[in-house]
């Protein structure tokens, strides 16, 4: 059971955080803004977030001891560029001093944008 409140807004949420998460969650969020710039930012299970073609398109987190971004949807595709980095189902743990590749968040972001973009392609046609 959650016992803190929904943050508000993004910066509301990055403000809880620890500077170098914070920083870390800061360059992630203006990379993923670059990268799908028509997305729209929203806080989604308490956390920041992008939608896109109306679906969640990636979100993003502080935890204790790591960060994570969350490509909502399988991290398979990336398997190979995400070997040096913990990862689920469907998140990237990393170290927020070190963070992510801008290149290889800009990847996913785009490839997620195609997967979104196709899905409401589907939807409307039948």
């Amino acid at each position: 059971m959650w016992t803190k409140k929904a943050p508000s807004d993004i910066d509301a949420y990055l403000a809880t955080l620890s500077p170098d998460k914070r920083a870390a969650l800061q360059k992630l969020r203006r990379t993923i803004k670059a990268a799908a710039p028509d997305a729209e930012e929203c806080i989604s299970y308490r956390m920041p977030a992008f939608r896109s073609s109306g679906r969640l398109l990636v979100a993003y987190a502080g935890f204790t001891n790591h960060c994570s971004l969350f490509p909502c949807g399988s991290v398979k595709p990336f398997a190979e560029e995400l070997a040096r980095y913990e990862t689920a189902k469907g998140t990237i743990r990393f170290e927020p001093k070190k963070g992510l590749p801008v290149s290889l968040v800009r990847k996913i972001v785009k490839a997620r944008v195609a997967e979104n973009e196709a899905r409401g392609k589907k939807k409307r046609r039948v």
